[in-house]
């Protein structure tokens, strides 16, 4: 059965394969047919399956990639961030509306644009016993600042001028220049406080004062967290959580339907979500979620670094129907990285929808005629071995064919391509932006010129001297209403030059077993529900 499931996944998954009704299929709802009778086929078949001997007190939480670092300072993957966001707080956290609150910080005050002065929490200790002090807050923040870990996160810190332990309880950030996103990178989730002394090989063993401790972690296996007794916030009630990496989307849906995986977020096919919303024992939670797609181009490349090009490529693009089809209405389009409700967002830029003509008349002023074959040029997209990723490059290859712009596409490992994609080694690629994205610093970590990787994630290598001075001016300026003109200048820039190109919020799905209770969503698409949910005895 085995042999037969993967011939099956192989052709719904490469439409290059050489069978002739699938070479031939040109509309994504060939896909989605092919998917919904796989899933269909694949979850009756194992209906009578038993589940796998495991321990009832263990949450599985199914993955699709192990996170690439468990250092707070250096991973940025999802994984990473998801995960590292239990076991590590920051000084400050914030609320569904997005406004501060405190965290290890117990209150904290500025009293003039180049200082910051945080009060932490006394009595707090590390998962390992040592009681949290200022030196391990100077520590996480100098360790970056000084390069004694290489840090993609170290752009964000480009204000900080040095950071300051005024006594046992009391942290003071100098700053160079005014930072108006200063709280939102100390707060949980961008940073954790790591323990004083922690060197480049903390991700072996990570400890931080999270309501949840490290166990252990099998690369490309599994991650396992534990309940934190020493937490200083509200104890989880759940004992334990291991994060099993399952790299095949089909598979999460039998471990789901086989009682031996528990949980789920945003990962699996969406074909597959009628079937097991109809079993008894699933549930499926969902709300609108603020986890946006994107496609990425790589300007330091001859094709690319013509706007016209990536002008064409979005043109080229159907979202409507990959939105109806691939995704069944589960997303909303998107015209920027912000949410579409934040005070900063705008529309006002140039947009690109569907339209073929357009974008080979772009691809001909831009000299880029099609050969006797129908091509005008080749470009390789690199892609995770995740099946929905694939299946999207799939498509997006049809789609880019009709214009004549044949589409190569290269599927690795994820920790090899997430790799690439911060070395700046890919010609195009598509990945998610994660919670990052719901504040308006992230026009700066991913466009600013000072940001190329591995400063931060300008990969693309975009360059705008007209953007860098209004993401520098927005980040010092107090005035709300001259930020927000500057950054509604900056979102159309970057809808006329299109360093990326974004393609839609993804709603955020949770898919649990009933056992599983207390299970709320959040439109980020983290795992922060594990803070309250329990388990059915």
């Amino acid at each position: 059965m085995r042999r037969w499931m993967y011939r099956l996944r192989f052709v719904v998954s490469h439409p290059s394969h050489k069978n002739k009704d699938v070479a031939r299929m040109g509309h994504p709802d060939c896909f989605c047919g092919l998917r919904r009778c796989f899933a269909l086929v694949c979850l009756v078949a194992v209906a009578g399956c038993h589940s796998a001997q495991r321990d009832p007190g263990t949450v599985v939480f199914l993955i699709e990639s192990s996170p690439a670092n468990l250092d707070p300072r250096i991973g940025t993957d999802a994984q990473s961030q998801r995960i590292d966001a239990l076991l590590f707080d920051g000084l400050v956290n914030h609320n569904a509306s997005f406004e501060f609150i405190p965290a290890l910080a117990a209150s904290w005050e500025q009293p003039n644009p180049l200082t910051y002065v945080f009060h932490l929490r006394s009595g707090v200790r590390f998962q390992d016993g040592r009681a949290l002090t200022a030196r391990d807050v100077v520590w996480t923040f100098n360790s970056i600042l000084t390069g004694a870990v290489i840090s993609p996160r170290a752009a964000a810190y480009a204000s900080v001028e040095s950071v300051e332990a005024r006594d046992a309880l009391t942290v003071v950030f100098h700053l160079k220049h005014a930072d108006n996103f200063l709280l939102r990178n100390v707060s949980t989730g961008a940073m954790g406080i790591v323990p004083e002394g922690s060197g480049r090989d903390f991700w072996k063993h990570p400890v931080g004062t999270g309501p949840f401790r490290f166990a252990s972690q099998q690369i490309d296996q599994d991650v396992v967290i534990e309940r934190n007794p020493l937490s200083w916030s509200e104890m989880p009630k759940l004992n334990r959580v291991r994060f099993a990496v399952v790299p095949d989307a089909i598979t999460e849906s039998l471990e789901l339907e086989k009682g031996s995986g528990d949980v789920a977020v945003n990962s699996l096919p969406i074909d597959s979500l009628p079937v097991l919303a109809a079993r008894p024992d699933l549930r499926i939670e969902e709300t609108g979620g603020t986890e946006i797609q994107y496609l990425a181009f790589n300007l330091r490349d001859p094709l690319l670094a013509d706007a016209r090009v990536r002008q064409a490529i979005a043109c080229s693009i159907d979202r409507e129907l990959i939105i109806r089809t691939l995704l069944r209405g589960h997303a909303q389009p998107a015209v920027s990285l912000l949410p579409a409700n934040h005070w900063a967002w705008s529309g006002d830029g140039p947009r690109y929808d569907y339209d073929p003509a357009r974008a080979e008349q772009l691809l001909d002023a831009a000299g880029y005629k099609p050969d006797s074959k129908g091509v005008r040029f080749h470009l390789a997209m690199k892609t995770s071995n995740d099946e929905g990723t694939r299946l999207l490059a799939a498509v997006l290859q049809q789609q880019l064919a009709k214009v004549g712009i044949a589409l190569d596409l290269r599927s690795y490992e994820f920790a090899t391509f997430y790799s690439d994609v911060t070395r700046g080694a890919f010609q195009m690629y598509s990945l998610r932006w994660i919670g990052g994205n719901e504040q308006p610093d992230i026009f700066g970590y991913a466009f600013l010129t000072a940001n190329f990787t591995p400063k931060g994630a300008n990969r693309g290598h975009y360059s705008n001297a007209r953007l860098d001075a209004l993401l520098d001016d927005a980040t010092a300026n107090e005035d709300t209403a001259k930020r927000r003109a500057d950054y509604i200048e900056a979102q159309q820039i970057l809808a006329r030059d299109l360093p990326a190109f974004n393609l839609w919020y993804l709603d955020t799905i949770v898919v649990h077993n009933r056992r599983l209770t207390d299970v709320v969503p959040a439109p980020s698409g983290s795992y922060a529900f594990l803070e309250t949910a329990q388990m059915a005895r």
